[in-house]
């Protein structure tokens, strides 16, 4: 679903990605981790053209990422902080790409979309008018999932999705997640630092590294494997290959 070959970005002199290759199939959940600097936000933009690389190539589903429109309407997504509209109510921040532009739908029937997909989330219809600033923590995280898959979108990326929450209701953010992705058959990127997370949802898993793909390969391989480097991140040592800034 998603391909990425030898993808490179600088920022000046510092080299970010340095030749990242790398298969998503389709259907499948693959979870990238790596540690805080080493260019898993910088993909993620990447990928969804917010950034243009310095050289490589990016498809998707088959089509080249200029194709801008096409390209866009086929994700999702589930933002670190949430990234709500206060200024809009909660259902209209779930159904905000079906109220404008090529997806439009009529004001009633992109209502009762969102109610759905409240309802999905485990959210009630009485929250579909309040605005964000008047719901918890969590509640805003389930309203951003809402939202990203209020489209029906093919591909869905989860940039960080348990940050700030408790562990009991990570615990529920990651299934939610991982219900939602098999129940729509959809293909998952996720970015986290949070193992619990990554072994919820990942169907694959993908170590980011000194701006390379480190390792790669099923979650039930993970714990297996022989790659210091990786051995390290997902143990959480302070002695490694990885090294920490002091």
């Amino acid at each position: 679903m998603i391909t990425l070959r030898d993808v490179h970005k600088s920022f000046g002199p510092k080299a970010v990605l340095r030749g990242v290759d790398l298969t998503l199939p389709k259907g499948q959940s693959m979870v990238i981790i790596g540690g805080s600097g080493t260019g898993k936000s910088v993909l993620l933009k990447c990928i969804l053209g917010l950034i243009k690389p310095d050289s490589g190539m990016i498809e998707v589903s088959g089509a080249a990422a200029q194709d801008r429109d096409a390209f866009l309407a086929q994700f999702g997504m589930l933002f670190q902080g949430g990234a709500l509209f206060d200024s809009l109510p909660v259902w209209q921040n779930v159904a905000f790409r079906l109220l404008r532009g090529s997806l439009k739908r009529p004001k009633e029937e992109a209502r009762a979309i969102a109610l759905e997909k409240l309802r999905r989330v485990g959210l009630s219809a009485e929250v579909a008018d309040l605005f964000p600033a008047e719901l918890s923590g969590g509640m805003q995280k389930r309203v951003g999932l809402a939202r990203a898959i209020a489209a029906e979108p093919d591909i869905i990326f989860f940039d960080e999705p348990t940050t700030g929450l408790d562990p009991i209701m990570s615990g529920v953010i990651n299934d939610l997640i991982r219900e939602i992705v098999v129940e729509m058959g959809a293909t998952a990127m996720t970015i986290t630092h949070d193992m619990r997370s990554v072994r919820a949802i990942a169907d694959q898993v993908a170590m980011l590294h000194d701006g390379k793909i480190r390792w790669c390969g099923p979650i039930a391989e993970m714990d297996h494997s022989d790659d210091a480097y990786l051995s390290q991140f997902i143990t959480g040592s302070a002695i490694g290959p990885i090294e920490s800034v002091r």
